[in-house]
Formats: structure tokens, sequence, C-alpha cells
């Protein structure tokens, strides 16, 4: 059997496959082309740049082929059309193959067209599937990449657990040199603000007073569930709960604590085997900052009011002088002009905001909306991290499939391997999500696998599995089949779900974290997910962690997932190949030569299945969930099977 993401095969060894094949009486697919099989394309997946490819698609005989073309296109270029030679033919099918070499890092699309006694057809992408379909025209995806992409080691393999820091832990600690106009709760747990003031703006100034030392007292707790990097929602100064609208970057907000305490933070966090990672929010700052100072907080006059400040270039004034474009049209956030040489220095330069928060002991910065920052711009901030070491992580939010993301006019590179490490991994999410709410396998399978194709490993294996975020729902919210879409706050807040949605809620949960902890890449937990919490969109979703009254049996099942994990480095870097998906299940495959295999089946519908396994897999054994017997392992309705060698 031919697996999935498989290591770079060179000329010779594409040869070699093919003489096996044949030696042993190996058949080709019936499809015409299947981008993941060897014998159609010499290299799964992305390619390096320098690399040379082998494709080739099969034909029937009868069509009385007479030339065969590979269609290279580029955006903003003209096609490339490259040749194919006839091969060989195998009963009723014929081969048609082409080598092409691949210099540089770029995003290619590719078809295929034949010629015969009536005319040219194509040979593309089906629209439902990665298989080729005849007469389709459709386009293929080839990521060519850097070959010196290189992903720090640490994170592959590993878990994230992403905090709000106002509502994970309040250490206890008296607050100290608070602005007034900032609302202390004293009622953990309570429902966060969510209406307006009398003149009809959502100030975000209650504050529930988590804090840097009471992330560290919880740092066990977090170290037992198998978590190896946290990921902290912005720190800086800012006079908002969410914080995104920063005040100053070269601060801690002084409710969270001291820079002393964010480094004792990390540095804890470090004996127990956990780096920690920052929001970077460089796309706009807060009007009430330093830097543009809208409502006279600050000793500085700042952008908004004195056209000579130094930080004036750093926004997007209109032509009265007063007007600015902000962020989403958000007054409280002026957007910044990121390709300002002074902006830029400041942000990424040395002794710049990047490197005095990596020198005070972050490993790495997950970047707000990176696809909102220009190229340049996310150019200088690799240099930035990187420069701070190579183990420094670099992670993008970006909502789409990250290798042809089109924004700021073009395509983007940000995982050709000069730019980000990876990217918040909101396909899969997207994909988890409809599968288990609306049962298509075939959609599930097809979404997961073209982000499979289409990602650099390095990137791929390490790329954030999340379920929710302070930017989505709860995801037990979600399974439970609650709707927050188009509902006003004042409905959201009055949202309760019954025991009988939760208990069902729940049980799609475990399928869901199954799935986020055995797919590619690095499973995220949001604060509190693993014990239960509810929420509909913001500030429902940020609610204050239930300390004492968690979910045991979402908590106890997640920290069975780390410890696989954990057991097994076949989900570090190990390649993915699908089984099966129809009939609301899906089965795939997690290989790498000399390790242990792990194979998973979700079971999405309400009967208990009976799953027939490949014999190659009959002596495998259930490590979680589902029933071995003999040849098969049988499934209850929504709900999942793990199994692995003997």
């Amino acid at each position: 059997m031919q697996y999935g993401i498989l290591s770079v095969l060179h000329f010779g060894y594409f040869w070699l496959i093919i003489l096996l094949y044949k030696i042993f009486g190996g058949k080709p697919l019936k499809t015409p082309f299947d981008p993941s099989k060897v014998w159609h394309k010499s290299i799964n997946g992305a390619v390096a740049a320098g690399e040379h490819l082998w494709l080739r698609v099969v034909l029937p005989r009868d069509f009385g082929v007479t030339a065969c073309t590979l269609i290279l296109c580029e955006d903003k270029k003209s096609d490339i059309r490259i040749p194919m030679t006839w091969d060989n033919t195998d009963g009723i099918e014929e081969w048609w193959q082409t080598e092409i070499y691949l210099p540089e890092p770029k995003l290619l699309f590719y078809y295929f067209q034949y010629e015969n006694a009536w005319g040219k057809t194509t040979v593309g992408k089906g629209k439902e599937t990665h298989l080729g379909e005849i007469c389709s025209s459709e386009k293929w995806q080839l990521t060519v990449y850097s070959p010196e992409y290189k992903t720090p080691d640490w994170i592959k393999g590993g878990i994230i657990y992403q905090i709000f820091p106002d509502r994970f832990c309040f250490s206890g600690e008296k607050k100290e040199n608070v602005p007034s106009d900032r609302i202390l709760r004293s009622d953990w747990g309570e429902m966060p603000e969510f209406r307006p003031d009398k003149n009809g703006i959502i100030k975000n100034n209650d504050y529930f007073c988590g804090d840097f030392k009471g992330i560290e007292s919880k740092l066990p707790y977090i170290a037992s569930l198998g978590v190896n990097c946290i990921y902290l929602n912005p720190v800086c100064e800012a006079h908002s709960n969410h914080r995104y609208d920063t005040a100053d970057y070269k601060k801690p907000d002084t409710l969270l604590g001291t820079m002393e305490d964010f480094s004792s933070l990390c540095e804890s966090a470090e004996k127990l085997g956990i780096r920690i990672i920052i929001d970077g929010v460089f796309s706009h700052t807060g009007a009430d900052s330093i830097y543009f100072n809208k409502y006279g907080r600050y000793n500085e006059t700042g952008a908004y009011n004195d056209p000579a400040s130094p930080y004036r270039k750093w926004y997007k004034f209109k032509k009265d002088g007063k007007a600015y474009e902000s962020w989403w049209g958000i007054d409280t956030l002026p957007e910044t002009k990121e390709d300002d040489e002074s902006f830029s220095e400041f942000i990424t330069g040395e002794n710049g905001v990047i490197d005095f928060w990596l020198k005070a002991g972050a490993s790495g910065i997950r970047l707000d909306v990176a696809d909102e920052l220009p190229d340049s711009f996310l150019d200088k901030i690799r240099t930035a991290v990187k420069r701070n070491g190579d183990d420094k992580y670099l992670l993008g939010e970006v909502w789409e499939d990250a290798t042809n993301k089109i924004s700021h006019g073009g395509r983007r590179r940000f995982l050709q391997g000069k730019q980000l490490d990876s990217v918040m991994n909101y396909p899969f999410r997207q994909a988890i999500i409809d599968f288990l709410l609306n049962s298509n396998a075939e959609r599930f399978m097809n979404s997961v696998f073209s982000i499979i194709q289409n990602y650099p490993e390095e990137a791929l294996h390490t790329m954030m599995n999340h379920l929710g975020t302070h930017d989505t729902e709860r995801i037990l919210t979600l399974l439970s089949g609650v709707s927050c879409e188009g509902k006003s706050r004042e409905t959201q807040a009055e949202t309760v779900i019954s025991d009988s949605a939760l208990k069902r809620g729940v049980n799609l949960l475990k399928s869901a974290l199954v799935m986020s902890f055995t797919l590619p890449g690095v499973p995220s937990i949001y604060y509190g997910d693993e014990v239960g919490m509810t929420g509909c969109k913001d500030p429902f979703n940020r609610g204050c962690f239930p300390w004492g009254s968690e979910n045991t049996e979402i908590l106890n099942f997640t920290k069975e997932l780390a410890e696989l994990r954990g057991n097994y480095s076949v989900l570090k870097n190990g390649g993915f190949y699908p089984i099966s998906a129809t009939l609301g299940c899906v089965a795939y495959l997690r290989y790498k030569e000399g390790e242990k295999r792990i194979f998973v089946v979700i079971n999405k519908n309400p009967e208990t299945i009976t799953y027939y396994l490949n014999h190659d897999m009959t002596e495998m054994k259930a490590i979680l969930g589902g029933v071995r017997f003999g040849s098969g392992v049988i499934i209850r309705g929504e709900s999942f099977a793990i199994l692995t060698d003997n």
C-alpha cells in the first residue's frame, strides 16, 4: 500500500518504484491522475525548489490518444505547455508522462490535455475530489517552497494551550496603579459585560484580573495536559480587556503584572518543558495609546492631536488631518503604515518590540491578522524573530488555505519558506465541525487532503490545530447544536443548552478532539474547552475558567489523548493516508517507517457500525474507543476508534 506524505523521491527512485510495480504485477489506479500516488506524481504534496518532478497521466487505450500535454499555470503569466511522452500500456490503459524542473519557490497550478481524432480534451481535478476527471478544467495546485524551509522541532508533536489572560486565573494579589476608567470585577465566573453604555459604546473595560502570577500558579495543571506551548493573547498595556488595542508595546498591562512577573512565568514554564508565545498585534494600535493618544491620556501629544508627532507618519490620516483609516472601521483601532520605515524599525529593528519580548523570555510570536500585513513587513518580522534563535516560532493568523491566499493585490508567500513557520489551521477546524454537524465524510476528507497536499511538511507539522479560539464560539456550544450566528448579544447571553443537547455535544467533542490530536499538525486547546466551557461569540466565549467546577469527563479524556500523543511519535511528523470517507464515516492512517502506525475511525452515524480492516491492519489493537474482533472493529454511534500495531 502506498501511503500519504512520502519523502522526496529522486528520479532514480521513481523508476525503481515503477519497475517494482511491473515486476510484481501492480496496476495503476483507474483514475486518470491521483496526485497522492507516486505512480502519478513522483513527489507527494508540496515540492522543494531544485527538485525534478515526474507527472504521469493514465488514459484508456481506446481513446486513440495521439498527444498529451501538461499545462502549467502561474498568476499573471502565460501558461506553459509541456509535451508529455508516451510511456507504456497495460491492458486497456496507456500512460503518458513528463519531467519538470522547479528551480525556485512559487505557486503553480496544472492540468492535462490530450488529443485524438475528436479533438482536444482536458483532464483536471474533480470538483469534489482530488482525483482526475476527464473533461474537467479544474486545476491541481503545486506549492514549490525553499529547500531551506525549517521550522522549530520543539513544537512538532507538541500541544498548544491558548490563554485569554484576563479570564484564566487571578493570583489574588492587589492591583496597583489601575486607571480610573477600568472596572475591576470581584465576581469571578460571572458573565462578562456585553451591553453598551448610555452612548451606545461597548467599552470592554470590565476586568476579572487574571494575571501572570495566576497563570504561573497553574503551570502544573497545564503540564498535566501534555502541553509544551502556551499561546497568550495580547499582554502589552492596553485599555480594553482583550488588549488588541495596544497602548504601549514595551510594557505589560498593569493588571497582568510586571516584566519581572512575565519573565518569571517564562522561566517557570520552561522548567516544566513549556514555552510561551505571545500575540503580536502590528496592523493597528489603540487610539488610546502613547502613539496615537486620541483622548489625551498620555503626556506625549501623539499622532492624533499633533501633526508634528514622530508617530504621525505611522498612521493613515485623510486630507482633513483628523479622519483616519481604522481596522475594519473600528475607530478605537487606527491602522498602522507597516511599510513606514520608522514603524517597521520600531517593531522589527535591533532592540525593537520583537527583540524586547523574546529577550524577556517569550519563545515566539503569533501574528494577529498576518494576511493583512504586507510581504515586506512580514519578511522583516521573520528576520527579527529568527535573529533571536532558529528555535523561535512564528505563527500566523490566516483563516483560509495559507498557500494560495490572495491579499494585498496578489498571492501570498506565507509558507514558501521565507516568512511564517506555520499558521492557525482554520480549514481543519471548519472541516471537523462541518463533518460532525452535517455528516459529509467526503467533504471532510477532501478539505483535509487539500491542506496536506498544499502545505510544505515543515509547515504541516507545526500548524495550530484549534477547535476554538477567542474569535470563535466555544466548540462545545457548536457541537451541542446551538447556532449563535446572527443573534443579538442579548439573545446570546440568554442561551441555555439542555442536558440532552449537552450530553450529545460532549460525545461529539470527544470525536473532534480525537481528530484534532491525530491529524497532522499541533493540537491546540482553548483554555476551558478541556473542562466543558460553553459560550457564543465574543465576549461569551471569553468567560472565566471554572476552577473547582470542571467537567472531569472531558478533562480526563483530553489527558488520555495527550498521553497517546506523547507515546506515539508517528503523530509528531508521520505521514497521512486517507483510508475511507463515505456514509458518515471517515478513516485515516498515520504512518512512518520504523514506527507503530495509528489508525483512526470516526463514526458520525447514530447507529453502531462494524468497520472491516484492510488485510495489513488485522493485527492492530484498539487503544481508545471501539471493540476489536477478528477482521474488524465495532464502533458505537457518534463515536470513534483508535488502533495501533501490536
